[in-house]
Parts: structure tokens; C-alpha cells; sequence
């Protein structure tokens, strides 16, 4: 028997879920937490009460050893190293290593596996290249709308933007929405070039559209 909770991207609601799966006694407990800490407590209790826990897709951080059976999920990091090393060799190959680029960045949820990883590797690529410029960093929270609002909100202050770094495909198509109604062309040929991760079937869409230039699969 499969029992599922929906947590709403609401970490008190998982842990209040856990507590619960807790009190019926399953026999396992998997998830995949929305930040990487305050988890101690909930999953000493799941360890006192000898049930396995498995986490996935995002990891926990803590000082407290073996508080869970089982992690699975993506090296975000090498994904975000991925992206900036396809961005590189392709300014290269464009001939515009000599002349700013202007990176727009739109973040995951703060605190999760996923954005620390593709933060740090575009930050750590930044700081490689002097001409490189953070127009705007902001939280899109891994979703479409908020990623939609924060952008329209950057295009307000300025249209000035070669490159849309998003951390997942909701937030890529977000991001397209509001320049497209700003009347921004998103082609890495001939407009903004937009970065994004996970390749799920939308986002592969807008990739043979050319509206995403590169997709980073999450596996």
C-alpha cells in the first residue's frame, strides 16, 4: 500500500507528513525535502521508531550521522557545470568572448540541493570571467508563475540581457513569457539565450523552438 501526501512546497508540511506516516507505523518513509536543513528532529524520530527513510532528488545537510537509510538523486552541481561550460565554448565559438555579457539568474527554491549546486557553479563562473555581469538574482522558487513575475519585474529596470539563467524548465518558460510580452526574441542566434534544467517534455519542446538554448537534463 502506497500512501502519498502532498506537501505544497511547504517544508513544515512534509515534516508534519513524516510525523504522521510516523504515528501508522509504515514501513518506509520516502522524500524529497525542499531545503537541505532542519530535519534533525523529525528523522531522529522516524530512527527511533526503526523506519527506514529515503531520501531523494534533493540531500539533507546535517551533523547528525546516519539519519537516513538511503539518498538518490542528480550531481546538481556538475549540471550547473554543464551549463556554464556549454556557455563558454559557446560565446567562443561566437566570437563574443571580448565584449560584457549580461546574465540574468533566476534561482530555485533557496536552501535546496538543486539551486545550491546550480548556483555555485555559475557563481564560480562569474568570478572567471571579468566580463561576465550579474544584471539580477533573483528567487523563482521552481515555479513557472513566480518566475513569470520576478522577470517582468527585472524588465522593468532594464531590457539590456544576453543570457536568462533559469534552474528549472518552469521557470524557463516563466521567464520566456514575460520577455516575449516584452517583446524580447529568446534564440541563442539572434537573441536572449536562455538556460534551463531538468529537460522535461516542455522544456525539450521550447529547445527545438530554440526559445531554450541549452537544457540540462536532470537524471
Amino acid at each position: 500500500v502506497l500512501i502519498f501526501e502532498d506537501a505544497r512546497q511547504k517544508q513544515e508540511n512534509q515534516i508534519r507528513a513524516i510525523r504522521t506516516f510516523i504515528q501508522q507505523g509504515v514501513d518506509y518513509i520516502v522524500f524529497s525535502p525542499k531545503v537541505e536543513t532542519g530535519w534533525d528532529s523529525v528523522l531522529q524520530e522516524a530512527k527511533e521508531a526503526n523506519i527506514p527513510v529515503i531520501v531523494t532528488d534533493r540531500y539533507i545537510e546535517s551533523e547528525v550521522k546516519n539519519l537516513y537509510t538511503a539518498y538518490i538523486g542528480s550531481d546538481f552541481h556538475e549540471e550547473g557545470e554543464i551549463a556554464v561550460s556549454w556557455l563558454e565554448e559557446f560565446l567562443e565559438k561566437e566570437g563574443r568572448t571580448k565584449e560584457p555579457v549580461r546574465i540574468v539568474h533566476i534561482q530555485g527554491t533557496i536552501g535546496s540541493t538543486a539551486q545550491i549546486g546550480r548556483t555555485e557553479a555559475l557563481d564560480k563562473a562569474i568570478k572567471r570571467h571579468p566580463r561576465w555581469e550579474m544584471v539580477s538574482q533573483e528567487c523563482g522558487d521552481f515555479t513557472r508563475a513566480k518566475a513569470y513575475e520576478v522577470m517582468g519585474s527585472i524588465l522593468k529596470q532594464t531590457t539590456d540581457i544576453d543570457v536568462v539563467y533559469c534552474e528549472n524548465d518552469g521557470e524557463a518558460l516563466g521567464a520566456i513569457a514575460a520577455m516575449e510580452e516584452a517583446g524580447l526574441r529568446c534564440n541563442p542566434n539572434d537573441g536572449v539565450i536562455v538556460i534551463s534544467f531538468d529537460a522535461t517534455r516542455l522544456g525539450l519542446q521550447y529547445c527545438l523552438e530554440e526559445k531554450i538554448a541549452l537544457n540540462v537534463e536532470c537524471n
